[in-house]
């Protein structure tokens, strides 16, 4: 569902919420299961990665939703930055994060209408429709990570 919160998020590029920004950057980063790729393919292999976590956690429910937001992040960061892109997936109870990170410090920017002719442009909408929050975070003053949150 989208909430008035979600659009703020993603807009000014607040910080996720606190338990997904502390598994971040804990130690504990090593834990999580993550996935780097530069391949033009990446969304296809992002979204095998992402079926295959979840099957394992047993959240198949989730499985669609979560392909749909990967392929878009991950869509985004190689069409408009290219390079390494590391594709992260986070459970906490009932919410599941996805988070991708790129080398870019260009912001994600949804546009203001959606153009249903468009070949492009509905992604950061598909992924604002299905999430319960989303945004960014600037990491190391030259990239960025763009999160989504479902929520079962």
């Amino acid at each position: 569902m989208t909430t008035p919160v979600a659009r703020r998020q993603a807009a000014t590029g607040e910080p996720p919420p606190g338990w997904l920004l502390t598994a971040l950057v804990s130690n504990a980063n090593a834990e999580i299961p993550d996935l780097d790729t530069r391949d033009p393919a990446s969304a296809a292999v992002a979204r095998e990665f992402a079926t295959s976590l979840l099957s394992e956690w047993g959240a198949g429910d989730l499985v669609f939703d979560a392909q749909v937001v990967i392929s878009e992040l991950v869509t985004n960061a190689i069409r408009h930055v290219g390079g390494v892109v590391r594709v992260r997936l986070i459970r906490n109870g009932v919410n599941l994060a996805c988070a991708v990170t790129d080398s870019s410090a260009a912001l994600p920017v949804m546009s203001e209408e959606e153009d249903c002719f468009a070949e492009s442009g509905r992604g950061l909408h598909l992924v604002d429709a299905l999430c319960s929050s989303w945004g960014w975070i600037q990491v190391n003053d030259h990239g960025k990570l763009v999160w989504a949150v479902l929520t079962r």
